[in-house]
């Protein structure tokens, strides 16, 4: 039996501290999303009755959500976020992998000045004038193209994926051409599936950040009707008529709060994430440990 060390009464007074300030961490992390879904099932009344804070509700509703969905604004807003999301993350994928899957060969003719403008980018941006104008003159603008192709690829993420690429074992792939695979046949039939670690991670990050898109709406879209989620969740939040950014009669909002309203429509922008996240968990720290440290 391995040989364990008995721990001291100071040892043990550190791990109670230790202990209880991660706990602290945690309870603090964790409150807001509690908060904001306990007060999006909470009735009018209760809310009235504890001065507009509770934790424990005791009668449970779902009015909220009936009424939100019962619109054309949020499950409209909804559709359109999704489709930003699934499509742009898979084109931000496939655009960072034909980048950096040739970055990774070292025998690349001009190699080190596509690196070069690659980490330039990194430092120095356009600037967000030149980018509304770029949009503009490419008739991107009131499309969902113009949330999606601006930022079709990220410097970082390709790095990220071009130091993972380098540290697959070449052999594999010239085993491949052996039996007759071209570049593209080897990318597809081998790398891909060895690379599921930084795509589930990078995919995690794209499809993050194309759920939160909320200043791109903001520039380049003047239809409400393509308004992402984060959009039509911001103007609910600082308008003083929910039932006017719901486009539904102000009788249908009187028996709860407007904040009731806001809560629920949070819920329904974060659970989504939320739900997906685990099923990524075991790829992510992984991706990201292979991606960042060669070999």
């Amino acid at each position: 039996m391995p040989f364990a060390l008995k721990k001291t009464k100071s040892d043990r007074i550190v791990d109670a501290v230790i202990f209880a300030v991660l706990t602290v961490f945690c309870l603090a992390t964790l409150f807001p999303i509690i908060f904001v879904f306990v007060m999006s099932i909470t009735p009018y009344t209760e809310v009235l009755k504890n001065g507009g804070f509770v934790i424990f509700p005791k009668t449970v509703t779902f009015e909220a959500f009936k009424t939100i969905f019962s619109s054309n604004t949020v499950p409209k807003a909804l559709q359109v976020t999704v489709f930003i999301t699934v499509v742009g993350t898979v084109c931000n994928l496939a655009v960072t992998t034909m980048l950096a899957y040739p970055l990774s060969k070292k025998f690349l003719p001009g190699r080190n000045v596509v690196l070069l403008g690659v980490v330039f980018t990194m430092l120095f941006s356009g600037g967000l004038i030149p980018t509304y104008l770029t949009v503009k003159a490419t008739g991107l603008m009131d499309t969902l193209w113009a949330l999606i192709i601006p930022g079709l690829v990220s410097s970082f993420n390709v790095l990220i994926m071009k130091t993972f690429f380098e540290g697959l074992p070449y052999e594999i792939e010239e085993a491949a051409k052996v039996d007759g695979c071209s570049d593209i046949g080897t990318l597809i039939r081998i790398v891909l599936p060895l690379s599921l670690p930084i795509m589930a991670t990078l995919g995690l990050f794209y499809g993050v950040n194309h759920w939160n898109a909320y200043f791109g709406g903001v520039m380049y879209l003047n239809d409400r009707s393509l308004y992402p989620l984060q959009v039509v969740l911001r103007n609910m939040i600082v308008s003083p008529a929910v039932s006017q950014e719901l486009a539904v009669p102000q009788s249908a909002l009187n028996a709860m709060p407007p904040e009731t309203i806001k809560m629920a429509t949070v819920v329904v922008a974060i659970v989504p994430v939320l739900i997906v996240y685990p099923f990524l968990q075991k790829y992510f720290v992984k991706g990201m440990l292979l991606g960042a440290v060669k070999g």
